[in-house]
């Protein structure tokens, strides 16, 4: 998860972006957090936060640099940075600075950088110094090593990049960000004068200290809103209508590249009285890609599990988990619900992956020579409610999978909805060994003893 703009701890009274949390937990509730991270957003401002609630996986994935670079092409202020991939670039990039004191972040897509440990030995991927030299030095315990943190794997995520900024001391804090939100059937500025830390945490404790204003999409940001934000925000004097320029070029920019949501903490002003957004947090719409073809080509995928870019390949969504028995389906709530069922059943998901709707027999063989490709995989479970598939394309798909593959675990499947019969038939009569399921719990059960029999 969630996976978007990046992430860092920053150092006391200074502006460091957080970004999205990538999978670490265990099993389902890995699958869950992908796809939970606008929903908690959208629960914040309903004062609520549901348990289970699902929306769909944004894939995009910016670094730090690509998110502020996009912000500062809209007007956005940002502190100043060059971007470097090697030690000498690093340094030379600190020296044409001249800032007072500088920055280095390591770009990955993890939060927690701040506290991440590289296996280079240096401590830390966020560090602070008024030499340009020591940015050198550091840059050269940083490219090219794995930085872990507490939401990159156990080897951590090798560096390739560092972020060379201008270390600004921050006076003030506040929250600001703007996010698609189904409860208001469209965007919503949300604003606290308390930043710097979780938002949840405030709405938690002190929800009146949340601020919701909901934006006319054919109107846009009015001044009157702009300004009242940037007062509720505790902006002052000259800094209030800063503050709501700010605001309106932060919405500019969230429709400009289809965003669902731009999060700025801190959005911060300075001890010389500027407001700056500190943060690069932003969340892209997948379906707007064929409009914003620059931005997706930026998508680093280098960080991804390699069988999450190879499902990619052939429209297929693919979440790898830490069970032994696979997951194919068709929705990513039918994913999740598959992943909890066999679980309850006293098994383990090994991941989901997700056929979606537009399934051709090509897409359902790929599928399975990645479910066989995985080592940890014991069964595979299919589980395809056929209301936007036609189940008898699946049914030939697994055939053929399964001979041309030549299928060495358990099979399970159960296929309802559109042109089941049909699809029955393909496999009762394929003469394979294929175990059919009457509904979810039968395959979860048939499952889970396939594995616990071997």
């Amino acid at each position: 998860p969630d996976r978007a703009a990046t992430a860092a701890a920053p150092p006391p009274a200074r502006g460091s972006p957080r970004g999205p949390a990538k999978m670490a937990s265990p099993l389902a509730a890995q699958a869950g957090t992908a796809l939970r991270g606008l929903a908690r957003r959208s629960a914040l401002l309903r004062g609520s936060f549901p348990a289970v609630q699902l929306t769909p996986k944004r894939w995009l994935n910016l670094q730090e640099y690509q998110s502020k670079k996009l912000m500062a092409d809209h007007g956005v202020t940002v502190q100043r940075f060059f971007v470097a991939d090697s030690a000498n670039d690093a340094l030379e990039a600190a020296k044409r600075l001249k800032a007072t004191e500088i920055v280095l972040k390591a770009q990955i897509l993890a939060g927690g950088r701040g506290k991440g440990v590289f296996n280079s030995g240096l401590k830390g991927g966020v560090h602070l110094t008024k030499d340009p030299k020591v940015v050198g030095q550091l840059a050269e315990q940083m490219i090219g090593y794995n930085l872990a943190t507490k939401q990159t794997p156990k080897d951590g995520v090798k560096v390739k990049k560092v972020m060379v900024a201008e270390a600004l001391d921050i006076s003030r804090e506040t929250y600001f960000a703007i996010l698609m939100d189904r409860a208001c059937n469209g965007p919503v500025m949300v604003g606290s004068p308390q930043g710097g830390v979780d938002i949840e945490e405030v709405a938690a404790s002190s929800p009146e200290l949340i601020f919701k204003e909901e934006i006319d999409i054919f109107e846009g940001v009015k001044d009157n809103q702009a300004l009242q934000m940037a007062k509720n925000l505790g902006f002052k004097g000259p800094l209030q209508q800063q503050a709501a320029d700010q605001i309106k070029k932060l919405y500019n920019l969230f429709l400009k590249i289809d965003a669902t949501q731009v999060e700025v903490n801190p959005f911060g002003e300075t001890p010389e009285g500027q407001v700056v957004c500190f943060d690069a947090k932003i969340n892209f719409d997948d379906n707007a890609e064929f409009r914003q073809k620059e931005i997706f080509a930026m998508d680093d995928k280098s960080e991804n599990e390699p069988m999450e870019n190879e499902a990619a390949k052939y429209d297929l969504k693919y979440i790898g988990l830490d069970g032994n028995i696979a997951c194919f389906v068709n929705g990513a709530g039918l994913a999740m619900a598959t992943c909890d069922i066999i679980s309850l059943n006293g098994g383990k998901p090994a991941n989901f992956l997700d056929l979606g709707g537009g399934v051709k027999e090509a897409q359902v063989y790929q599928a399975f020579k990645l479910l066989t490709a995985d080592p940890k995989v014991e069964a595979i479970l299919v589980n395809i409610f056929g209301g936007i598939v036609n189940c008898a394309i699946i049914a030939n798909g697994i055939t053929k999978a399964c001979r041309e593959l030549e299928l060495k675990v358990p099979l399970v499947v159960r296929l309802e909805g559109t042109n089941v019969h049909e699809a029955q038939r393909i496999l009762n009569e394929s003469g394979l060994p294929i175990t059919s399921a009457r509904d979810l719990e039968d395959a979860a059960k048939k499952a889970v003893a396939s594995v616990e029999n071997k």
